[in-house]
């Protein structure tokens, strides 16, 4: 991969893309051209965000983006993917993305005011089935297994292993075999020096590193 193709990294729910800013100067420190990208997480629906995210990166005009997503952010991106075919998507990390559901995310919305808290992107995504990835072998995937979060304060029962708010198995993303499960939470991905360099690796070989 040539370090001087955009790396786009992407916030999850209720977030600005502020609070990527220590992940993407690490990634940066590496020799990646890292760029930082913020959405109304709760105000619009996930095609709307997909739409505004596919815009942004034909403005970078790059013969192709790399996408390092949170949580949320990677629905919204592979979203776009399957919207807007014309993006082309080099390597994708997704880091805690609840891909085949979210059991904190379905408890939170059966609260007063929940559904209105979750937000519009969350609620297209809960009743739909989520697009696949373009290119499988480009796509990594970055579980936690430290819990504490949000989600054990509202969702007893969740599935083991963890990251506090998602579920290791939630991650799983058919046909994709690059796959970590590492020792983190849910936001600590956000700061962990480790979550940096898995993603440093993936980025440049298309492989996590294995030694973590």
């Amino acid at each position: 991969m040539m370090t001087d193709e955009p790396v786009v990294i992407i916030h999850g729910l209720w977030v600005h893309g502020l609070v990527m800013g220590w992940l993407g100067r690490r990634i940066a420190q590496e020799g990646f051209n890292t760029r930082t990208y913020s959405y109304p997480s709760v105000r619009l629906t996930l095609s709307e965000n997909a739409d505004r995210f596919a815009r942004y990166c034909a403005s970078l005009a790059a013969p192709r983006v790399h996408v390092v997503a949170h949580s949320m952010g990677g629905l919204v991106t592979l979203k776009m993917l399957e919207r807007h075919r014309h993006v082309r998507c080099g390597r994708l990390i997704l880091i805690g993305t609840p891909y085949t559901g979210s059991f904190a995310a379905d408890r939170f919305a059966r609260w007063p005011g929940g559904r209105t808290l979750l937000g519009r992107s969350i609620a297209e995504w809960l009743r739909e089935i989520p697009p696949l990835p373009a290119n499988p072998d480009d796509t990594g995937i970055i579980a936690g297994t430290r819990g504490y979060g949000l989600g054990r304060l509202i969702a007893r029962g969740m599935p083991q292993p963890h990251d506090g708010v998602v579920a290791v198995r939630e991650t799983a993303v058919p046909g994709v075999t690059r796959r970590i499960v590492m020792k983190v939470g849910h936001t600590e991905m956000l700061l962990s020096r480790a979550v940096a360099r898995q993603c440093c690796a993936f980025l440049r070989d298309g492989q996590f590193a294995e030694k973590h």
